[in-house]
């Protein structure tokens, strides 16, 4: 709104230009949250109320500082829904959704977040007919269940779908049978009680998942015949090995896998711990703040057919150099990438080990992380004498824009 105004300044022509605008944005990033609210209130509706368009595109309402009443919220709503909505973006402290949004029968794409803890978004018995919506993206915040899949069951055409989880409630069973879905991304930002419970997928067409947060579920994988691509990152003070055991045994079919693992008790896991299923199909390979070094080889072992690898952030200093090579890195690994790597003895024997071995390896891309040009320098020179196996292997150094490529 702002640029739309900006411009249709400079010219006469272009003076009532920004009453067409089709995309709107309203944000309370400038507003005073004591004294501004009557006038960001006052703004938006005159902004409304002038528009001279017959449809929009995108209506975005992001106000994390002023408490807007509810009902004032529902108008804006209820306006958009008229004008044949396309895309809906909110995140508010208090939200009440007015029936019109929940039938739109124009709206592609729905992202709500609220910014308080306490709120009520609607009726578990409100009806939910969005029979053009395709991509979903919800928070949820002490809300039941029951809520958020009376809204996914209302829409018969969903394919990429985001459910946050601030808060857990008791629920025991979460089942997503949902044929028309190709993404999915689960975050369960934090549990405040110790809760265990199930999560069901029943999901065809589903091409990439996402479990990220706290891990407190089980997973039972009743259809993923079409998963290609899943991501794991979790954050957690203690790991549930059986958890996450279930979790990549549901997942082993996938072609490509990134693993984070931060935590503040991470060294817990270990190679012993887990019970790693094969990954028979998988190419592609990204770890991220993985400690335990066994773990690491014990993953590259679990990948027989990996051609890329990408390790991210190491955060180790122990090394003790093993006895066998994964079969992946002496006949399929063709790439690999070292990212933040600052020099430590953990990143230069790793470093070291692999290059040694790969016998097919033909790029290796590394960046630096917190060192001066000097010492990456000095590092860049130490790696380049390191043997490699791999006739035909690169070393590729990133310098922040600078590319510096030795053979």
């Amino acid at each position: 709104m702002k640029s739309a105004v900006q411009t249709s300044i400079l010219s006469k022509r272009w003076r009532y230009s920004w009453m067409f605008v089709t995309n709107l944005d309203f944000d309370d990033i400038h507003s005073d949250p004591i004294h501004g609210l009557d006038i960001l209130l006052n703004f938006v509706d005159r902004a409304l109320e002038s528009r001279q368009m017959s449809q929009v595109e995108l209506f975005r309402l992001h106000f994390s500082k002023i408490r807007a009443p509810v009902s004032k919220v529902s108008s804006w709503i209820d306006w958009a829904v008229r004008l044949n909505v396309r895309e809906f973006d909110i995140h508010v402290i208090r939200l009440e959704l007015p029936l019109s949004l929940l039938t739109c029968k124009t709206l592609t794409k729905l992202s709500i977040g609220l910014s308080g803890r306490m709120y009520h978004i609607w009726g578990p018995q409100s009806p939910v007919n969005l029979p053009c919506l395709k991509t979903l993206d919800i928070v949820l915040w002490k809300t039941p269940f029951l809520i958020a899949f009376n809204l996914i069951h209302g829409c018969p055409v969903i394919e990429n779908l985001s459910l946050e989880v601030k808060d857990c409630g008791d629920e025991k069973e979460f089942k997503y049978n949902i044929p028309t879905l190709k993404r999915l991304k689960l975050t369960y930002a934090y549990v405040t009680k110790d809760v265990r419970n199930k999560v069901v997928l029943n999901v065809p067409n589903l091409v990439y998942l996402f479990v990220g947060g706290v891990l407190y579920s089980s997973f039972v994988m009743e259809d993923l015949s079409s998963l290609i691509e899943a991501s794991v990152s979790i954050r957690e003070k203690e790991y549930r090995c059986y958890l996450l055991d279930g979790l990549l045994k549901g997942i082993r079919g996938v072609q490509s896998l990134s693993l984070q693992c931060a935590s503040f008790h991470l060294i817990d896991i270990s190679a012993r711990d887990l019970r790693l299923p094969v990954f028979s199909n998988m190419k592609h390979l990204e770890l991220k703040d993985i400690w335990e070094p066994k773990l690491i080889l014990k993953l590259l072992h679990c990948s027989p057919q990996l051609e890329h690898l990408c390790i991210e952030k190491n955060p180790n200093d122990f090394w003790s150099y093993p006895k066998w090579v994964p079969a992946c890195v002496r006949r399929s690994l063709t790439t690999l990438k070292y990212l933040k790597c600052d020099g430590r003895k953990y990143d230069m024997e790793l470093l070291k080990y692999l290059l040694r071995n790969a016998e097919v390896l033909k790029m290796v891309t590394i960046t630096w992380e917190n060192l001066r040009i000097k010492e990456q320098k000095r590092l860049a020179a130490q790696m380049l004498n390191f043997p490699r196996t791999s006739r035909c292997c690169e070393i590729q150094f990133l310098v922040v824009s600078i590319i510096l490529l030795y053979y």
